[in-house]
């Protein structure tokens, strides 16, 4: 399909998008300057450290609750939860956990260029994705 064109990418037509440890996402558009998808976190699962490089992103929290944990440390959380949307700036490093019971599902689109997702050790950590 041709980048200048509109067009629609049913469920089925998603792709596994950029992996991090915990988190399942899918992936519906990937240009030059943007990564939209879907993402889910299963019942307490943690995900790994990671950033998004030079993009900045924004999660609409559909179902469940979505913890982040962020700053120095990591020591800066908040729950977001469904009809919330959550913003990300470059290369803050971050991760997401799903505290409940039931699995937690977002929309996320990101703006920039470059690798989407850098995978950390830990808060302040230098790349591992090798």
């Amino acid at each position: 399909m041709g980048a200048n064109r509109v067009r629609r990418i049913p469920a089925d037509e998603r792709v596994e998008g950029p992996p991090t440890p915990g988190m399942i996402r899918e992936q519906a558009v990937d240009s030059e300057r943007m990564w939209a998808g879907v993402l889910r976190t299963e019942p307490g699962v943690v995900s790994g450290w990671h950033h998004h490089a030079d993009y900045e992103s924004s999660i609409y929290v559909l179902s469940g609750v979505v913890r982040m944990e962020f700053g120095p440390g990591g020591a800066e959380t908040f729950d977001a939860l469904p009809g919330d949307f959550v913003f990300v700036p470059p290369s803050a490093i971050h991760r997401e956990s799903n505290p409940t019971g039931e699995p937690a599902d977002a929309v996320v689109v990101r703006s920039g260029s470059g690798e989407s997702i850098v995978n950390v050790e830990g808060p302040g950590a230098e790349d591992v994705s090798g």
